[in-house]
């Protein structure tokens, strides 16, 4: 299998080459959030304030990292139910997010979003926090941080591994994953 290599922020254009089920090591600059900090940039968004960093392009991760141990940039960072941001994702992406990190189904309003916009969502094991957080060169943060482990950060990822499990024409994984499976069961 072939593995892509992507450095976010990545444009339009990049996230309309990737498909669902490719296999991508991404680097580059990824934005944490959660559903806390979501709710308080949609607040923002209401009172036409700017939001804490350039959603033009960008990449949130959907993660609550646990404390870094002493000479480390992060605690073990796995993703978080992206479902619990899909009262949010629709919005920010019509403003030019252009990926989401994070596990399990998406609303069918933030693929509507996606395919509209040429957004992409890749999915990052659930369970292997320690292990992503190998790829973080860097963590700084940046806005909200009396939301402790969910306040937003800027991360430095290199080559993060990530599948793309919902690309930017719609096409699901978690929809032709079980099909392409079960078909191989009757081989």
């Amino acid at each position: 299998m072939e593995i892509k290599r992507l450095t976010a922020p990545f444009s339009r254009e990049e996230a309309l080459a990737l498909h669902a089920g490719d296999a991508v090591l991404l680097s580059g600059t990824v934005y944490t959030a959660r559903d806390a900090a979501h709710k308080r940039m949609c607040a923002l968004l209401e009172e036409g304030k700017p939001l804490p960093f350039p959603l033009e392009d960008a990449l949130i991760y959907y993660v609550g990292p646990t404390p870094a141990r002493a000479g480390e940039p992060i605690g073990s960072a796995g993703p978080t139910t992206s479902s619990r941001m899909d009262a949010y994702a629709p919005r920010l992406i019509r403003l030019g997010l252009r990926g989401m990190i994070g596990k399990g189904l998406r609303a069918p309003a933030v693929v509507e979003a996606m395919t509209e916009c040429g957004a992409v969502y890749f999915g990052a094991t659930g369970g292997a926090g320690a292990l992503i957080a190998r790829s973080v060169v860097e963590n700084q943060p940046v806005a909200y941080e009396d939301l402790g482990s969910e306040a937003i950060h800027r991360l430095t990822v290199r080559d993060m591994p990530l599948t793309v499990v919902i690309d930017a024409y719609g096409c699901s994984l978690y929809e032709t994953g079980p099909a392409a499976y079960r078909d191989s069961l009757k081989k």
